[in-house]
């Protein structure tokens, strides 16, 4: 189906936007579902056999902490340079580059610890491109929702992107089950080359995909640009209500713009907060439930399963709150309430069923909220850095993971355990993350265009 503009003689005649069909809409919905899905696998992956690595080549828990700051700065690094090129090259080109490369690494991991530490911290550095696509994602779908003619879509659009961002906890739930069953018959090794497999896959379907209209008119404006064609390219933004003085400030120097700093602050600082907590409650999980309270491996794994059932939940809960209560609310008391439920489980009873509600609940706050943060990230800025602005907030997601594995590698190194390290650097930076993204201003959805 096609919504053809007409333009003034001389002004780009041939142009046209095309609106998404019903079908294509579909597609692309699950593709970046299960791209998501078999990303965040990978990423969960290395986390939940963080233990058995370091068992196997002897490394002490400080040591595994280290490796994880390092590698997630090399993933702060790789987040923000998708950004550019998402904004430059297009949404489709940006999903099949991060998941065909994640999957390559994803590979990589299982010989990169016996070249050595900083050969794996390479190999996970780049895998961040798994990581970096849930912005691809918000960014793809957000203009691709708002460009449907499909009234029930715009509506409850919120929600169905839920269901793409709750691929976190389906790919967290991956990486526990096949876990549990493949480490005793592959080993960790065998378990990251399985992880590869689905994402080479995925990336292959995504050929299919179509470029968003916002970006082929976002395209089009710069091919306009860089022919000189100044007039021509600022009346082709103006038919379609695009601002030409914020379009020519696009990339990262164009998310510092006034019109948009704000949003990219406040935001960017909430991520980063809100990472303290990621790093410690759901990539490093297993390592703080088993030093805490002391339950096996094997019984962490199914902690990991059942909360994370819940934390599906909260993908669900928080997409459709979002649509009514808006993003900025539902995310700020979300990541408020998971805050004070993962410091009650840190100092609860060390029983097997108190662990496992506290925990869920603290993950039904903390990544729930993600289902509408990211469709929020993505409504607060223009085409022209949409992809960019994201990714800058995106990556401080490991910048905080680094600040919240040094405090904790500090911790341990002094003697200290992961029950007062876990609370100081994540469960009080959760909570602080909550209240700082009220700071941010309430987007209306109707005005994405």
């Amino acid at each position: 189906m096609h919504n053809n503009t007409s333009l003034s003689p001389g002004i780009a005649p041939d142009f046209s936007l095309n609106v998404p069909s019903a079908g294509s809409v579909r597609y692309a919905t699950w593709i970046a579902f299960f791209a998501w899905v078999f990303a965040v696998y990978d990423f969960i992956l290395f986390g939940t056999l963080l233990p058995e690595i370091g068992r196997h080549f002897g490394w002490s828990e400080a040591a595994q902490a280290e490796l994880a700051t390092w590698i997630a700065v090399g993933t702060a690094v790789v987040a923000i340079g998708m950004g550019p090129f998402v904004d430059r090259l297009g949404r489709r080109a940006g999903i099949i580059f991060t998941v065909g490369g994640a999957a390559v690494c994803s590979a990589l991991t299982a010989v990169g610890g016996a070249w050595g530490r900083l050969p794996l911290i390479l190999i996970r550095s780049v895998a961040g491109l798994g990581y970096a696509e849930q912005t691809v994602n918000a960014t793809y779908l957000s203009e691709l929702y708002a460009a449907s003619d499909d009234p029930k879509l715009k509506q409850r659009r919120g929600f169905v992107y839920s269901l793409v961002q709750s691929g976190w906890p389906v790919g967290a739930l991956i990486a526990a089950a096949l876990t549990a069953i493949l480490l005793p018959l592959i080993g960790w090794q065998g378990c990251f080359v399985f992880a590869a497999l689905p994402s080479l896959v995925i990336a292959f379907l995504a050929r299919k995909l179509k470029e968003t209209p916002q970006f082929e008119l976002h395209r089009e404006i710069g091919r306009l640009k860089q022919q000189g064609e100044q007039e021509s390219a600022r009346q082709l933004a103006l038919s379609h209500d695009v601002d030409f003085d914020s379009h020519s400030n696009a990339g990262l120097k164009g998310a510092f713009q006034p019109a948009t700093r704000r949003a990219l602050f406040v935001l960017g600082g909430a991520i980063l907060l809100n990472w303290f907590a990621i790093q410690v409650f759901s990539v490093l999980g297993t390592s703080v439930i088993v030093s805490v309270h002391h339950v096996s491996f094997e019984n962490s794994l199914v902690i990991l399963i059942l909360s994370n059932l819940v934390g599906f939940c909260g993908y669900l809960t928080h997409g459709w709150l979002g649509d009514r209560i808006g993003r900025r609310n539902a995310v700020g008391l979300g990541w408020i309430c998971g805050g004070v439920a993962f410091a009650t489980m840190l100092f609860a009873p060390s029983a097997f069923w108190p662990v496992v509600a506290l925990y869920s609940i603290g993950l039904f706050f903390l990544i729930g909220p993600y289902a509408a943060v990211l469709f929020f990230i993505s409504e607060s800025f223009p085409t022209s850095v949409r992809a960019s602005a994201g990714a800058l907030i995106n990556a401080m997601g490991p910048i905080g993971a680094v600040l919240s594995g040094a405090g904790a590698t500090t911790v341990l190194s002094m003697g200290g355990d992961w029950q007062w390290a876990a609370l100081l650097f994540g469960a009080l930076p959760c909570l602080l993350s909550g209240l700082l993204i009220f700071a941010a201003r309430h987007v209306d959805p109707a005005s994405v265009r």
